[in-house]
């Protein structure tokens, strides 16, 4: 036969899993807000390589879009 756990044990167990949880979210609240923060960055240094690239060109603003809306449309 199993044996029952006290309700005092129970309500403690309860309780330590309950601490668990809210630790382990603000873990990872901190860690996906580090996360976002990684991914603004590389998306920021990616926009001027490409601002970069773009006044470095010497195709006109009009080839540039052109050639942007051929990829896309051939990606639909």
């Amino acid at each position: 036969m199993a044996r029952q756990m006290s309700m005092e044990s129970l309500e403690a167990k309860i309780e330590k899993a309950e601490q668990n949880v809210i630790r382990t979210k603000k873990a990872y609240d901190v860690a996906t807000e580090e996360l976002k923060k990684l991914l603004d960055k590389r998306d920021a240094i990616r926009r001027d390589e490409i601002m970069s690239a773009v006044v470095k060109s010497k195709k006109s603003y009009d080839e540039i879009l052109r050639f942007l809306e051929e990829g896309s449309q051939e990606m639909d």
